[in-house]
């Protein structure tokens, strides 16, 4: 879920759908809007040669893009054991019921609601199936329920909508946080760094293949925003609306109620710093 258009200098990322690294391929949802980039990535993740595949994030109750993800795995010689679930929002979630019937697969999510199945996901957790590994990363701020998934085998980290292959990500107050946000972000570059993370394969837009730049440039971004806000605050712009105006606007105004939350998250971030 974005709130703006591509950040100068972002790193550019490759084409969106099909192979990304040597166990991960895109499904592309066909739902795409302003917030949703091109559609929603659904992620066929296995080992190359195993029998069976995790799908990560079936996307929204479209039965066609449902029916098309178990299709390309069947394709693969593959077979859905494990649906996981980076966060609760539809175009991520909302297809996951029905997913479930077509492949008898569980569904496991940090948000007990949102889970088919008796096991969930928590915070150093180790899913194998079929050879594979995922760990699980914790990465609350956009949601709560917020998680990425880390694939050690090819170097790479699935993010949902931690980080998008293009533009930012709402901090979708007020179940998201700014805090936790910067926090998460910061997790991430970890694994750039002690793990060796090249790749990010997120929940919308290009793989990126520089991690560690992408992660950056959002660190860099949001400290640049907040500033923007602080400032627009000490001008006299008090409320939401009124930063979002004057901090947002050469953005697009179709992108201003999602970057509204993310201003409410940044003024509540500042109030309990003491600074707004």
């Amino acid at each position: 879920m974005t709130d703006a258009a591509a950040l100068p200098g972002q790193p550019r990322g490759g084409p969106i759908g099909g192979p990304a690294t040597a166990r991960a391929l895109c499904v592309l949802a066909p739902n795409p809007s302003p917030m949703t980039l091109d559609g929603t990535n659904t992620w066929i993740v296995a080992e190359p040669d195993a029998a069976v595949a995790v799908v990560i994030d079936p996307g929204p109750l479209d039965d066609a893009h449902l029916r098309n993800v178990v299709a390309t795995a069947e394709r693969l010689g593959k077979r859905v054991a494990l649906t996981l679930l980076t966060h609760g929002h539809p175009d991520h979630a909302e297809g996951a019921a029905r997913f479930a019937e077509l492949t008898g697969s569980p569904v496991r999510a940090l948000d007990p609601a949102l889970r088919l199945g008796e096991e969930g996901l928590g915070a150093g957790d180790v899913i194998t199936t079929g050879g594979l590994e995922l760990r699980v990363v914790p990465t609350p701020g956009h949601t709560a329920d917020s998680l990425s998934f880390h694939l050690p085998a090819d170097a790479a980290v699935l993010t949902g909508d931690t980080v998008l292959g293009r533009g930012t990500t709402v901090v979708a107050h007020p179940d998201g946080r700014l805090g936790d946000y910067l926090d998460s972000l910061r997790a991430l570059r970890s694994l750039t760094v002690d793990d060796g993370v090249s790749h990010v394969l997120p929940g919308h837009g290009p793989v990126l293949a520089d991690a560690q730049g992408a992660i950056d440039h959002y660190l860099a971004h949001r400290a640049q925003r907040l500033a923007q806000v602080e400032a627009a605050v000490r001008a006299g712009h008090r409320t939401a609306p009124e930063v979002v105006a004057h901090v947002y606007a050469d953005v697009d105004r179709t992108l201003w109620p999602a970057a509204e939350l993310s201003v409410r998250a940044q003024l509540d971030y500042l109030a309990q710093r003491g600074a707004a």
